[in-house]
């Protein structure tokens, strides 16, 4: 899978904080994206994961398996600055939580146990997701 951003620029209210943003990654290769506070880096990402609209431009991923290309919502994971996990709840309820919500389809099919063991992490889904170093709860986070 490759991913092609071509032409873009965003708003946030009345102001462009971005315009003619244009590259393409194919699979395997990073993007390292560097910036001011504000300088709009949150909402490229945003932007590419499909969770705003863009003012103008295109973001397709594109497959073997569909090569006219998908929506980036359909193929891709934002997890910003917070985690999106209780600090209440176990380890694997907060990861079933997720695997449900998300429509137990691709990545979310893994099971709780498959999820943790490849992050490093097997062994401590009993433990409350509170109770785990902040290095933890990130690399749960990506679980």
């Amino acid at each position: 899978m490759h991913l092609t951003a071509d032409n873009l620029a965003a708003r946030r209210g009345e102001d462009l904080i971005f315009v003619n943003i244009s590259f393409h990654l194919a699979a395997g290769a990073a993007l390292v994206l560097t910036g001011k506070n504000g300088s709009g880096k949150s909402t490229l990402l945003r932007v590419v994961a499909g969770l705003l609209r863009q003012e103008k431009g295109a973001v397709i991923f594109h497959g073997e398996e569909s090569p006219g290309g998908r929506h980036p919502g359909e193929v891709s994971h934002y997890l910003g600055h917070r985690n999106a996990m209780k600090n209440e709840l176990t380890v694997a309820e907060n990861l079933d939580f997720w695997r449900t919500f998300l429509g137990n389809t691709g990545s979310a099919a893994l099971s709780v146990e498959d999820a943790t063991d490849a992050v490093g992490l097997s062994g401590i889904t009993h433990l409350p997701f509170g109770y785990l170093s902040a290095g933890q709860q990130r690399r749960i986070a990506f679980a």
